[in-house]
């Protein structure tokens, strides 16, 4: 794919250029790998043969909120507008895994964490990952990739196709398109699992949006779905937000609720992960 860079890779060669320095390690997918690459007075020459310049350098550094794909010598922001469901996309960087911004609002926890810590702190939550897994809500499909990586096979359900463009500019979602072991579904959760037979899976992670966005994601209705489709002794993990918080903790206990209600067994909270683990 296409060089990715944010401020955080930016700022740095700022100053190397600033201390006469002619070369440097640089990251082209957002932390993930190092290149070498070189520096002359136009800018940075890429391994791809294409130079960012140091007035596009200047740009992504000082826009905290955006990560840039570099193509055609051209420094574009990664972000996209959906029509169907009137809402704009794009990917804001951390120092880790980039977490998406959906009309401004992030989708990941990044206070005191990064998306990537807390993604292992859901899948060591539902722990062990293994079988079949259902991820009921893909976003930038980090749940995905991780529970790939010890589960047989990942099924993961994403409402809206133009959240897929902004996984294929975003280095951390790869695995989403490389790993044979993922199948990726367009459709809300709420109406495809009605097409998973009994018993399909051995460990399922709900992370839904906000009850605010999509509360039939926290109905007892979909629960009941969740729980025919999950194999005996099988896990579910739900994310639900800061337990400490108002609105989380009074979410929480109606999550706990309904899932009870639902069939459910040892509810319990998973405070670290900012959920709950419930048993069949």
């Amino acid at each position: 794919m296409y060089p990715v860079l944010s401020h955080y890779q930016t700022r740095p060669l700022l100053h190397v250029r600033d201390a006469g320095g002619m070369a440097v390690s640089l990251s082209l997918d957002l932390n993930r790998t190092q290149t070498a690459v070189t520096l002359n007075a136009d800018g940075v020459v890429l391994p791809d043969g294409q130079l960012l310049t140091w007035p596009q350098i200047a740009e992504i550094s000082d826009n905290e909120l955006s990560c840039y794909l570099i193509r055609d010598d051209e420094a574009q922001k990664i972000q996209f507008f959906s029509e169907t469901f009137n809402r704009f996309y794009s990917l804001m960087p951390t120092e880790a895994a980039p977490t998406m911004l959906i009309s401004g609002i992030p989708m990941h926890r990044i206070k005191g964490t990064d998306p990537h810590k807390d993604t292992l702190s859901k899948i060591r939550a539902a722990a062990p990952v293994t079988g079949e897994v259902l991820d009921t809500t893909m976003g930038l499909g980090y749940t995905a990739v991780a529970a790939a990586q010890t589960a047989h096979h990942v099924t993961t359900i994403e409402l809206d196709p133009t959240v897929a463009e902004i996984c294929r500019h975003n280095p951390w979602s790869q695995g989403l398109f490389d790993n044979p072991q993922i199948t990726r579904l367009i459709g809300d959760a709420y109406d495809v699992i009605e097409e998973f037979e009994d018993g399909s899976f051995h460990r399922i992670l709900h992370d839904p949006p906000t009850f605010s966005l999509a509360g039939h994601l926290y109905s007892t209705e979909f629960y009941r779905q969740l729980y025919r489709v999950l194999g005996g002794n099988g896990r579910l993990f739900h994310y639900i937000g800061d337990p400490k918080s108002k609105s989380g903790s009074s979410v929480t206990r109606g999550v706990v609720r309904r899932l009870h209600e639902a069939g459910f067994s040892q509810v319990k909270p998973a405070p670290y992960a900012f959920g709950v683990v419930a048993k069949k």
